[in-house]
């Protein structure tokens, strides 16, 4: 049995920590903070509960091999509820509303309504869409089935046209207004195409869900695993370095100075703030290759809360709708992303509702907000509240049944991310995945010294929830190859 310390709580540390214990080791997690879930986490706010990150969980289809994998981590079970939303987004274009429901007939019955001139295109798509369905094993009527060597071998060639191009060149194949915005609405015109068909199967075949009791309640149920299986979590316990000698990591400092001794250590916090900081080593090559590489972007948000004076949302799960120009620049961005929370009504008192804006930012806009914060407190202050009473406003004349009804209750941007999960530029995902780009998943390995291993979801784009929780499992993995066992 070995000794593994375990840096980072959040969902790659907690991972981790679970199969470490299921595999007989020794493990212990160490999280700077009060409280571990990383960006699996919420927080209450004037009676109602903000969601930070689950707005859809690939894995809840139980013949999916993600799904066993989130009952190894006690995050999903047969007494967990799972809610399937008749909608992950919408799209609105002058006046038309495009939705994904959570089937491929309803999908295609959905698309042809809005251009019967696109049809070709869209059975293409959709013949796409299917192929990866059947890839993920969760393809058929039933959302059970794979894919035979025929099919493979008829699909997987128009599935790579899709490859080679972006989702906002995917858009021009599409001769309606609304289909285009459709397909560039939830990622935007940068990520590969590839990256949005993966998205409409999974939340197609029923793998795309939501747990029941959101982000806060997950990240408990694998805190309490990873307990009940003898693990130690520390809390509010940053370490701060990994010390070495000739190779091989001897301990860990804390920031109050103490030191800790092990046999392994993981690392699940992004790279750009480990090498030549916590650790004095070399980035991998491949995994400083994405960091450089311009395609891959990384990428944050700013987010806006507000509650609602109404039990009823005009819409189900994501609404996506075009900015006015003169809000482009402002906002950085040119369409709005709102999410509703009505599949939980524990969120907010009873009569009410609560909403909450998603507006992605790259590099450049991410570390505007870090460095504001950073020199200026209050025009930081002043700039979220701008941000919001924009956001309040285009929501109302949108939506006129929210008119007068919204009250702000918080704002969160990259700077929150920055000082919360410690991503070098507020990033709660890894990198944007580009056309041409398949997302192989980096080696944890590190040559330089033998028993410190990475967990990190920067390690296969675009990163997320499973990357995390896989990442976490491959490093015991690499921690068991090491030792010499299975």
């Amino acid at each position: 049995m070995a000794k593994i310390l375990i840096i980072g709580g959040g969902v790659g540390g907690l991972s981790a920590g679970i199969y470490a214990r299921l595999n007989g080791h020794e493990a212990k997690v160490c999280e700077k903070h009060f409280v571990a879930g990383g960006n699996l986490t919420g927080w209450n706010r004037n009676g109602y509960h903000i969601d930070n990150c689950i707005h859809w969980l690939t894995g809840t289809n139980p013949a999916s091999d993600y799904y066993k994998m989130w009952v190894d981590l006690g995050a999903l079970g047969d007494d967990i509820e799972i809610v399937q939303e008749g909608s992950l987004f919408c799209c609105e274009k002058d006046g038309k509303r495009v939705t994904l429901p959570p089937s491929l007939k309803a999908l295609e019955k959905e698309m042809m309504a809005h251009s019967q001139n696109d049809d070709k295109e869209i059975k293409r798509f959709l013949r796409a869409v299917d192929f990866m369905q059947g890839a993920d094993n969760i393809a058929g009527a039933n959302c059970n089935e794979g894919i035979n060597l025929r099919r493979l071998a008829s699909g997987i060639g128009p599935l790579l046209k899709y490859y080679k191009i972006t989702t906002g060149e995917l858009a021009l194949r599409f001769n309606s207004p609304a289909l285009r915005t459709f397909i560039t609405g939830f990622w935007g015109e940068y990520f590969g195409a590839l990256a949005l068909i993966y998205v409409f199967a999974t939340f197609c075949g029923k793998n795309g869900a939501l747990p029941r009791g959101g982000s806060v309640k997950m990240a408990e149920r694998m805190i309490d695993r990873f307990k009940s299986l003898g693990g130690e979590l520390r809390l509010s316990c940053e370490v701060v370095r990994v010390n070495c000698e000739n190779g091989i990591a001897r301990s860990v400092t804390f920031a109050d100075g103490s030191e800790e001794k092990a046999d392994y250590f993981v690392i699940t916090t992004d790279p750009a703030l480990v090498f030549g900081k916590m650790l004095d080593c070399t980035m991998p090559k491949s995994l400083k290759q994405n960091y450089q590489n311009p395609k891959m972007r990384r990428f944050s948000a700013y987010h806006c809360a507000f509650a609602c004076d109404t039990p009823d949302l005009p819409f189900e799960g994501d609404l996506i709708f075009d900015l006015p120009d003169e809000y482009v620049d402002v906002l950085k961005t040119r369409q709005i992303i709102v999410r509703g929370f009505s599949h939980e009504p524990s969120f907010a008192p009873e009569g009410k509702n609560i909403i909450q804006t998603l507006t992605f930012t790259y590099e450049k806009d991410s570390e505007e907000f870090i460095a504001l914060r950073e020199n200026n407190r209050e025009i930081y202050k002043e700039k979220k509240q701008k941000l919001a009473d924009i956001m309040q406003m285009l929501i109302e004349e949108h939506c006129d049944s929210l008119k007068g009804k919204l009250k702000l209750i918080d704002v969160w941007t990259p700077a929150s991310y920055k000082r919360f999960v410690s991503s070098e530029i507020g990033s709660f995902m890894s990198f944007a995945l580009p056309e041409k780009y398949f997302p192989i998943s980096i080696s944890g390995e590190l040559k330089e010294i033998k028993n410190v291993v990475l967990a990190t979801q920067w390690q296969q784009a675009p990163g997320g929830l499973p990357v995390a929780a896989i990442q976490g499992r491959e490093a015991i993995k690499l921690v068991q190859k090491k030792i010499g066992k299975r």
